[in-house]
């Protein structure tokens, strides 16, 4: 669980989970989905960074976890894309779908728009973990 492949991947994922979100989120998606937000005051301004960090970091081991798992077979770039692009199908698309059937967060469009950064936001996450367990595992 702790293998230095892992604790690596964890680093360098949770590092794109800062960077990739700020760029996919915060600069390219924002004139994006303003207009389709549902709820005023939804986004905190700014975010609290300390649990940001946190969250980045519980992410990226649990991505580099599963990757463990998942490529173990034949660590890689495609095998790390397959697995970011399952966990962009899951939670970008799956989430967001029941996140608008539920609650008045984002309209339809604004929903389809975020499953689009959460395929690109996974896909490079995995793409990441894979070159990594590839040349350390």
């Amino acid at each position: 669980m702790f293998s230095k492949a892992n604790l690596v991947s964890t680093l360098v994922t949770a590092i794109w989970g800062m960077a990739g979100g700020f760029l996919l989120w915060g600069i390219l998606a924002e004139p994006l989905m303003e207009d389709h937000i549902m709820t005023a005051g939804l986004m905190k301004d700014p975010p609290d960074m300390v649990y940001l960090a946190i969250g980045c970091l519980i992410q990226g081991f649990g991505f580099s976890s599963i990757y463990r798992k998942f490529g173990e077979s034949n660590y890689g770039i495609n095998s790390g894309m397959g697995l970011g692009l399952l966990a962009a199908i899951m939670i970008g698309l799956g989430e967001g779908l029941i996140d608008f059937a539920t609650a008045n967060m984002l309209n339809l469009h604004g929903s389809l728009v975020n499953f689009v950064i959460y395929l690109i936001f996974f896909v490079v996450m995995g793409l990441l973990a894979g070159l990594i367990y590839k040349k350390m595992a």
